[in-house]
Protein backbone atom coordinates (compact mmCIF):
# COMPACT_ATOMS: atom_id res chain seq x y z
CA UNK A 1 0.00 0.00 0.00
CA UNK A 2 1.37 3.51 -0.87
CA UNK A 3 1.65 5.83 2.14
CA UNK A 4 -0.95 8.14 3.21
CA UNK A 5 0.93 11.30 1.05
CA UNK A 6 1.74 9.36 -1.82
CA UNK A 7 -0.32 11.59 -3.63
CA UNK A 8 1.43 15.06 -1.84
CA UNK A 9 4.56 16.70 -3.48
CA UNK A 10 6.46 19.03 -1.23
CA UNK A 11 9.20 21.28 -1.80
CA UNK A 12 11.67 21.94 1.06
CA UNK A 13 13.62 25.23 1.68
CA UNK A 14 14.57 24.35 4.93
CA UNK A 15 17.72 23.64 6.68
CA UNK A 16 19.22 22.10 9.97
CA UNK A 17 16.46 19.96 11.87
CA UNK A 18 12.86 22.07 12.80
CA UNK A 19 12.21 22.34 9.33
CA UNK A 20 14.13 19.07 7.93
CA UNK A 21 12.35 16.94 10.42
CA UNK A 22 8.99 17.91 9.29
CA UNK A 23 9.63 17.30 5.91
CA UNK A 24 10.83 13.98 6.93
CA UNK A 25 7.78 12.82 8.23
CA UNK A 26 6.04 13.76 4.81
CA UNK A 27 8.75 11.58 3.43
CA UNK A 28 7.96 8.99 5.40
CA UNK A 29 4.50 8.76 4.75
CA UNK A 30 5.06 8.61 1.44
CA UNK A 31 5.42 12.15 -0.22
CA UNK A 32 7.83 12.95 -2.76
CA UNK A 33 10.05 15.63 -0.97
CA UNK A 34 11.92 17.92 -3.05
CA UNK A 35 15.07 19.41 -0.55
CA UNK A 36 16.73 22.37 -2.20
CA UNK A 37 20.21 23.70 -1.18
CA UNK A 38 22.45 25.27 -1.97
CA UNK A 39 25.49 24.16 -4.62
CA UNK A 40 28.59 22.86 -2.89
CA UNK A 41 27.40 23.45 0.65
CA UNK A 42 24.15 21.96 1.27
CA UNK A 43 22.05 21.96 4.07
CA UNK A 44 24.90 23.56 7.39
CA UNK A 45 24.27 20.45 9.00
CA UNK A 46 26.08 18.16 6.20
CA UNK A 47 29.10 19.54 7.73
CA UNK A 48 28.31 19.44 11.56
CA UNK A 49 30.61 16.83 13.06
CA UNK A 50 32.31 14.74 14.74
CA UNK A 51 30.69 11.43 13.32
CA UNK A 52 30.86 11.69 9.32
CA UNK A 53 29.32 8.70 7.21
CA UNK A 54 32.05 6.65 5.69
CA UNK A 55 31.71 4.36 2.41
CA UNK A 56 32.81 0.43 1.75
CA UNK A 57 36.48 1.44 1.57
CA UNK A 58 36.50 3.85 4.41
CA UNK A 59 36.64 6.78 2.63
CA UNK A 60 34.94 10.09 4.27
CA UNK A 61 31.30 10.83 2.28
CA UNK A 62 31.28 13.68 3.79
CA UNK A 63 27.53 13.29 5.34
CA UNK A 64 27.36 13.94 8.93
CA UNK A 65 25.47 11.87 11.04
CA UNK A 66 23.39 15.02 12.34
CA UNK A 67 22.33 15.20 7.97
CA UNK A 68 21.43 11.72 8.32
CA UNK A 69 19.13 12.06 10.98
CA UNK A 70 16.22 14.63 9.43
CA UNK A 71 16.62 14.35 5.51
CA UNK A 72 15.44 10.26 5.25
CA UNK A 73 13.62 9.71 2.04
CA UNK A 74 14.09 12.80 0.28
CA UNK A 75 15.29 14.48 -2.97
CA UNK A 76 18.24 16.67 -3.06
CA UNK A 77 18.50 19.41 -5.72
CA UNK A 78 21.24 21.92 -5.69
CA UNK A 79 20.42 25.38 -7.06
CA UNK A 80 21.87 28.85 -6.36
CA UNK A 81 18.56 30.77 -5.69
CA UNK A 82 20.25 33.80 -5.28
CA UNK A 83 20.68 33.86 -9.47
CA UNK A 84 17.85 34.48 -11.53
CA UNK A 85 17.59 31.56 -12.99
CA UNK A 86 17.84 29.35 -10.16
CA UNK A 87 15.06 31.45 -8.90
CA UNK A 88 13.01 30.65 -11.67
CA UNK A 89 13.28 27.39 -11.63
CA UNK A 90 12.53 27.28 -7.67
CA UNK A 91 9.23 29.21 -8.65
CA UNK A 92 8.42 26.94 -11.52
CA UNK A 93 9.26 23.67 -8.37
CA UNK A 94 6.73 26.12 -6.08
CA UNK A 95 3.99 25.86 -8.86
CA UNK A 96 3.94 22.13 -9.08
CA UNK A 97 3.72 21.38 -5.83
CA UNK A 98 1.11 21.05 -2.91
CA UNK A 99 3.53 21.65 0.04
CA UNK A 100 6.77 24.32 0.98
CA UNK A 101 8.42 24.31 3.61
CA UNK A 102 10.83 27.02 4.76
CA UNK A 103 12.99 28.55 7.59
CA UNK A 104 14.75 31.42 6.57
CA UNK A 105 14.30 34.99 8.56
CA UNK A 106 11.68 37.28 8.49
CA UNK A 107 11.44 38.38 5.07
CA UNK A 108 14.15 36.45 4.01
CA UNK A 109 12.64 34.96 0.81
CA UNK A 110 10.88 37.39 -0.74
CA UNK A 111 13.45 39.24 -2.31
CA UNK A 112 13.45 36.31 -4.56
CA UNK A 113 10.11 36.43 -4.71
CA UNK A 114 9.50 33.17 -2.90
CA UNK A 115 7.55 34.32 -0.32
CA UNK A 116 4.20 33.36 0.20
CA UNK A 117 2.36 36.63 -1.52
CA UNK A 118 4.36 35.81 -4.48
CA UNK A 119 4.16 31.90 -5.22
CA UNK A 120 0.23 32.03 -4.14
CA UNK A 121 -0.69 34.44 -6.90
CA UNK A 122 0.94 30.89 -9.14
CA UNK A 123 0.07 28.20 -7.23
CA UNK A 124 -3.05 29.50 -5.23
CA UNK A 125 -3.56 25.72 -3.54
CA UNK A 126 0.29 26.14 -1.31
CA UNK A 127 0.70 25.23 1.20
CA UNK A 128 2.92 27.88 2.81
CA UNK A 129 5.15 26.91 5.91
CA UNK A 130 7.18 29.41 7.90
CA UNK A 131 9.42 28.11 10.73
CA UNK A 132 11.24 31.24 12.52
CA UNK A 133 12.78 31.56 16.18
CA UNK A 134 9.94 33.92 17.15
CA UNK A 135 7.42 34.03 14.88
CA UNK A 136 6.06 36.77 12.04
CA UNK A 137 5.25 39.42 14.27
CA UNK A 138 5.93 40.56 17.87
CA UNK A 139 8.98 42.60 19.13
CA UNK A 140 11.27 39.65 18.43
CA UNK A 141 10.37 38.99 15.19
CA UNK A 142 13.50 39.57 13.31
CA UNK A 143 15.71 37.84 15.49
CA UNK A 144 17.44 34.42 14.51
CA UNK A 145 16.50 31.80 17.26
CA UNK A 146 18.10 28.41 18.02
CA UNK A 147 17.42 25.55 20.04
CA UNK A 148 19.53 26.57 22.97
CA UNK A 149 18.28 29.88 22.87
CA UNK A 150 14.53 28.69 22.84
CA UNK A 151 15.29 26.10 25.52
CA UNK A 152 16.50 29.26 27.76
CA UNK A 153 14.05 31.60 26.65
CA UNK A 154 11.01 29.28 26.56
CA UNK A 155 11.35 28.27 30.53
CA UNK A 156 12.63 24.74 29.85
CA UNK A 157 15.70 25.12 31.50
CA UNK A 158 14.49 26.09 34.12
CA UNK A 159 12.54 23.21 34.94
CA UNK A 160 15.55 21.26 33.72
CA UNK A 161 18.39 19.53 36.05
CA UNK A 162 18.83 19.54 39.89
CA UNK A 163 17.99 22.22 42.12
CA UNK A 164 20.55 25.15 42.96
CA UNK A 165 21.08 23.80 46.31
CA UNK A 166 22.00 19.81 45.10
CA UNK A 167 25.07 18.99 43.64
CA UNK A 168 25.45 19.83 40.03
CA UNK A 169 22.18 22.11 40.61
CA UNK A 170 21.54 24.39 38.06
CA UNK A 171 19.42 24.78 34.86
CA UNK A 172 20.52 22.56 32.38
CA UNK A 173 19.49 21.83 28.18
CA UNK A 174 17.70 18.77 27.14
CA UNK A 175 20.80 16.75 25.72
CA UNK A 176 17.76 16.31 22.60
CA UNK A 177 17.21 19.50 20.87
CA UNK A 178 13.82 19.56 21.74
CA UNK A 179 12.71 22.49 20.74
CA UNK A 180 13.63 22.12 17.11
CA UNK A 181 11.98 18.43 16.78
CA UNK A 182 8.94 19.54 18.94
CA UNK A 183 8.32 22.44 16.20
CA UNK A 184 9.14 20.23 13.52
CA UNK A 185 6.16 17.50 14.50
CA UNK A 186 3.95 20.75 14.97
CA UNK A 187 4.81 22.11 11.56
CA UNK A 188 4.20 19.12 10.02
CA UNK A 189 0.31 18.53 12.05
CA UNK A 190 -0.33 22.03 10.98
CA UNK A 191 0.29 21.08 7.16
CA UNK A 192 -1.72 17.86 7.62
CA UNK A 193 -4.28 20.03 9.10
CA UNK A 194 -4.03 22.61 5.94
CA UNK A 195 -4.09 19.97 3.35
CA UNK A 196 -7.81 18.47 5.02
CA UNK A 197 -8.80 21.97 4.56
CA UNK A 198 -7.76 22.62 0.93
CA UNK A 199 -9.64 18.85 0.28
CA UNK A 200 -12.40 20.30 1.61
CA UNK A 201 -12.25 24.19 -0.07
CA UNK A 202 -9.56 24.14 -2.70
CA UNK A 203 -7.64 26.82 -0.78
CA UNK A 204 -4.21 26.53 0.26
CA UNK A 205 -2.86 28.80 3.14
CA UNK A 206 0.05 30.33 4.85
CA UNK A 207 1.50 28.89 8.54
CA UNK A 208 3.69 30.60 10.73
CA UNK A 209 5.78 28.57 13.25
CA UNK A 210 7.47 29.91 15.69
CA UNK A 211 10.24 27.97 18.05
CA UNK A 212 9.65 29.66 21.01
CA UNK A 213 5.68 29.36 20.86
CA UNK A 214 5.99 25.63 20.24
CA UNK A 215 8.58 26.05 23.49
CA UNK A 216 6.09 27.59 25.40
CA UNK A 217 2.93 25.35 24.49
CA UNK A 218 4.85 21.85 25.43
CA UNK A 219 5.92 23.23 28.74
CA UNK A 220 2.73 21.07 29.66
CA UNK A 221 1.76 20.76 33.16
CA UNK A 222 4.77 23.08 34.42
CA UNK A 223 2.82 25.87 32.43
CA UNK A 224 -0.65 25.49 34.08
CA UNK A 225 1.05 24.72 37.27
CA UNK A 226 2.06 28.22 36.93
CA UNK A 227 -0.71 29.59 35.91
CA UNK A 228 -3.12 28.01 38.12
CA UNK A 229 -0.67 29.22 41.09
CA UNK A 230 1.24 31.69 40.08
CA UNK A 231 4.06 30.21 41.87
CA UNK A 232 7.58 29.56 40.04
CA UNK A 233 7.85 25.98 38.92
CA UNK A 234 11.30 24.32 40.89
CA UNK A 235 14.14 22.11 39.31
CA UNK A 236 13.57 18.52 40.50
CA UNK A 237 16.89 16.94 39.07
CA UNK A 238 15.10 13.39 38.58
CA UNK A 239 12.37 13.42 40.77
CA UNK A 240 8.70 14.64 39.89
CA UNK A 241 7.02 17.71 41.15
CA UNK A 242 3.66 15.88 41.88
CA UNK A 243 4.41 12.24 42.22
CA UNK A 244 6.84 10.76 44.78
CA UNK A 245 8.29 8.31 44.42
CA UNK A 246 8.75 9.09 40.82
CA UNK A 247 12.67 9.34 40.43
CA UNK A 248 15.90 7.78 39.85
CA UNK A 249 17.78 5.39 42.45
CA UNK A 250 20.98 4.64 42.81
CA UNK A 251 21.39 0.56 43.24
CA UNK A 252 23.86 -2.01 44.40
CA UNK A 253 25.64 -1.69 40.80
CA UNK A 254 24.28 0.51 38.90
CA UNK A 255 20.34 2.57 38.71
CA UNK A 256 17.41 2.90 37.77
CA UNK A 257 13.74 4.61 37.67
CA UNK A 258 11.25 4.04 40.19
CA UNK A 259 7.82 5.80 38.79
CA UNK A 260 5.14 4.63 41.30
CA UNK A 261 2.20 6.16 39.90
CA UNK A 262 -0.79 5.60 42.55
CA UNK A 263 -0.90 4.34 46.01
CA UNK A 264 -1.90 0.43 45.24
CA UNK A 265 1.77 0.77 43.19
CA UNK A 266 3.71 2.19 46.27
CA UNK A 267 2.12 -0.61 48.38
CA UNK A 268 3.03 -2.99 46.41
CA UNK A 269 6.53 -1.43 46.26
CA UNK A 270 6.99 -1.58 49.84
CA UNK A 271 5.78 -5.16 50.05
CA UNK A 272 8.11 -5.97 47.45
CA UNK A 273 11.01 -3.99 49.35
CA UNK A 274 10.54 -5.83 52.37
CA UNK A 275 9.17 -2.25 54.21
CA UNK A 276 5.25 -2.39 54.20
CA UNK A 277 5.26 -0.95 57.24
CA UNK A 278 6.02 2.19 55.39
CA UNK A 279 2.75 2.04 53.04
CA UNK A 280 0.83 1.97 56.03
CA UNK A 281 2.46 4.71 58.16
CA UNK A 282 0.32 7.55 57.81
CA UNK A 283 2.84 10.02 56.44
CA UNK A 284 3.40 8.24 53.30
CA UNK A 285 0.27 6.61 52.87
CA UNK A 286 -1.20 8.76 50.07
CA UNK A 287 0.96 10.69 47.73
CA UNK A 288 -0.24 13.94 48.77
CA UNK A 289 1.60 13.36 52.20
CA UNK A 290 4.33 11.66 50.53
CA UNK A 291 4.86 14.83 48.25
CA UNK A 292 4.81 16.62 51.93
CA UNK A 293 7.27 14.54 53.13
CA UNK A 294 8.73 13.70 50.38
CA UNK A 295 12.54 15.17 52.13
CA UNK A 296 12.11 12.30 54.70
CA UNK A 297 10.90 9.90 52.81
CA UNK A 298 13.15 9.00 49.63
CA UNK A 299 16.33 8.93 51.57
CA UNK A 300 14.74 6.27 53.75
CA UNK A 301 13.93 4.52 50.46
CA UNK A 302 17.15 5.18 48.39
CA UNK A 303 18.65 3.26 51.64
CA UNK A 304 16.68 0.77 50.83
CA UNK A 305 16.98 0.50 46.92
CA UNK A 306 20.76 0.63 47.09
CA UNK A 307 20.79 -3.03 48.71
CA UNK A 308 20.41 -4.84 45.60
CA UNK A 309 21.40 -4.73 41.73
CA UNK A 310 19.33 -3.42 39.12
CA UNK A 311 17.81 -6.41 37.32
CA UNK A 312 16.86 -7.81 40.67
CA UNK A 313 14.83 -4.53 41.37
CA UNK A 314 13.39 -4.55 37.88
CA UNK A 315 12.60 -8.33 37.83
CA UNK A 316 10.87 -8.18 40.97
CA UNK A 317 8.93 -5.05 40.61
CA UNK A 318 7.46 -5.95 36.71
CA UNK A 319 6.30 -9.19 38.07
CA UNK A 320 3.78 -7.03 40.37
CA UNK A 321 3.24 -4.79 38.57
CA UNK A 322 5.29 -1.38 39.70
CA UNK A 323 6.92 1.04 36.67
CA UNK A 324 10.43 0.62 36.77
CA UNK A 325 13.48 0.66 34.35
CA UNK A 326 16.98 0.70 33.62
CA UNK A 327 18.72 4.29 32.27
CA UNK A 328 19.97 3.02 29.11
CA UNK A 329 22.81 4.59 27.66
CA UNK A 330 22.39 5.15 24.07
CA UNK A 331 24.15 1.49 22.92
CA UNK A 332 22.12 -0.24 25.68
CA UNK A 333 18.82 1.21 23.60
CA UNK A 334 20.04 -0.66 19.98
CA UNK A 335 20.41 -3.76 22.15
CA UNK A 336 17.13 -3.82 24.20
CA UNK A 337 15.24 -6.77 22.88
CA UNK A 338 12.24 -4.01 22.39
CA UNK A 339 13.58 -1.90 20.13
CA UNK A 340 14.77 -5.00 18.25
CA UNK A 341 11.60 -6.42 18.12
CA UNK A 342 10.32 -3.26 16.98
CA UNK A 343 13.11 -3.15 14.14
CA UNK A 344 13.49 0.47 15.26
CA UNK A 345 17.60 0.31 13.52
CA UNK A 346 17.80 0.80 10.31
CA UNK A 347 20.48 0.34 7.45
CA UNK A 348 19.32 2.11 3.88
CA UNK A 349 21.64 1.44 0.77
CA UNK A 350 23.33 5.08 0.31
CA UNK A 351 24.24 6.66 -3.07
CA UNK A 352 28.00 6.53 -2.40
CA UNK A 353 28.14 2.83 -1.35
CA UNK A 354 27.48 0.92 1.92
CA UNK A 355 24.75 1.84 4.10
CA UNK A 356 24.00 4.58 5.82
CA UNK A 357 21.64 4.32 9.45
CA UNK A 358 18.78 5.51 10.61
CA UNK A 359 15.61 5.55 13.37
CA UNK A 360 12.47 4.09 11.80
CA UNK A 361 9.24 6.46 12.10
CA UNK A 362 7.69 5.53 15.10
CA UNK A 363 4.24 5.76 13.31
CA UNK A 364 2.79 2.52 12.63
CA UNK A 365 -0.30 2.35 10.17
CA UNK A 366 -2.39 -0.56 9.71
CA UNK A 367 -3.41 0.49 6.01
CA UNK A 368 -1.02 2.86 4.69
CA UNK A 369 2.71 2.04 6.05
CA UNK A 370 5.02 4.57 6.14
CA UNK A 371 8.48 3.82 3.92
CA UNK A 372 11.62 4.27 5.31
CA UNK A 373 13.46 2.96 3.05
CA UNK A 374 15.73 5.48 0.87
CA UNK A 375 18.86 6.72 2.51
CA UNK A 376 19.44 10.67 2.85
CA UNK A 377 20.64 12.39 -0.46
CA UNK A 378 23.87 13.22 -1.36
CA UNK A 379 24.19 16.64 -2.29
CA UNK A 380 22.37 17.22 -5.73
CA UNK A 381 21.70 13.55 -6.09
CA UNK A 382 18.11 14.10 -7.51
CA UNK A 383 18.62 17.13 -9.69
CA UNK A 384 18.27 15.76 -12.81
CA UNK A 385 15.84 13.59 -12.20
CA UNK A 386 13.87 16.34 -10.36
CA UNK A 387 14.24 18.83 -13.39
CA UNK A 388 13.37 16.61 -15.99
CA UNK A 389 10.46 14.67 -14.29
CA UNK A 390 8.86 17.59 -12.69
CA UNK A 391 9.71 20.68 -15.08
CA UNK A 392 10.49 18.82 -18.14
CA UNK A 393 13.96 19.73 -19.28
CA UNK A 394 15.88 18.48 -21.65
CA UNK A 395 19.27 17.25 -20.98
CA UNK A 396 20.62 19.54 -23.08
CA UNK A 397 19.23 22.45 -20.98
CA UNK A 398 20.32 20.55 -17.58
CA UNK A 399 24.12 20.99 -18.88
CA UNK A 400 23.75 24.51 -19.44
CA UNK A 401 22.18 25.58 -15.88
CA UNK A 402 25.28 23.55 -14.17
CA UNK A 403 28.36 24.91 -16.26
CA UNK A 404 26.52 28.46 -15.46
CA UNK A 405 26.76 27.35 -11.99
CA UNK A 406 23.08 27.56 -11.08
CA UNK A 407 22.82 24.19 -10.51
CA UNK A 408 24.95 20.85 -9.31
CA UNK A 409 24.05 17.18 -9.86
CA UNK A 410 25.74 14.80 -7.87
CA UNK A 411 27.91 12.72 -9.97
CA UNK A 412 27.56 8.72 -9.67
CA UNK A 413 31.35 6.98 -8.02
CA UNK A 414 33.37 7.05 -11.62
CA UNK A 415 31.08 9.13 -13.53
Amino acid sequence: MPGPLSHIRVLDLSRVLAGPWATQTFADMGAEVIKIERPKTGDDTRGWGPYFLHDPEGNCTGESAYFLAANRGKKSVAVDIASEEGRRLVVELAKNCDVLVENYKVGGLKKYGLDYESLKSVNPGLIYCSITGFGQDGPYANRAGYDFMIQAMGGLMSVTGEADDKPGGGPQKAGVALSDVMTGLYSAIAVLGALVHRERTGEGQYIDMSLLDVQVATLANQATSYLVSRERPKRYGNAHMSIVPYQAFATKDGHMILAVGNDAQFARFCDVAGCPHIAKDERYSTNLKRLDHREELVPILAEIIERRTTDDWISTLEAVGVPCGPINTIDQVFENPQVKARQLELDLPHVDGGTAPGVRNPIRYSKTPVSCDTAPPALGQHTQEVLKSVLGLSDEEITSLEASGTVEQKRAKGG
